[in-house]
């Protein structure tokens, strides 16, 4: 339990913080599900669509400290050779 001033304020920003960084990470998740369900439906125009308005978000998550960068690449490179490859 934190019992110096500076531990309890540190305590309440890292609460505030989780709170932050969890909304951030359920709202890349629901653009990441939505590129997921236009490519189970075989919709390639849709795909496409949902990957475009995917990829700020997931960047925007690199620089905001929620993912690494490296993470963030793999994904979109795994979600758009998946896009490509619906019309092939």
């Amino acid at each position: 339990m934190a019992n110096s001033p500076q531990a309890k304020k540190r305590a309440r920003q890292n609460a505030r913080r989780f709170d932050v960084n969890k909304a951030r990470r359920s709202r890349i998740r629901t653009y990441l599900r939505k590129v997921e369900e236009a490519i189970a439906a075989g919709d390639q125009a849709a795909a496409q669509a949902a990957l475009k308005e995917a990829q700020p978000e997931l960047m925007r998550g690199v620089t905001k400290g929620v993912w690494h960068k490296n993470t963030a690449a793999r994904k979109m490179s795994r979600l758009s050779a998946r896009v490509k490859s619906i019309g092939a």
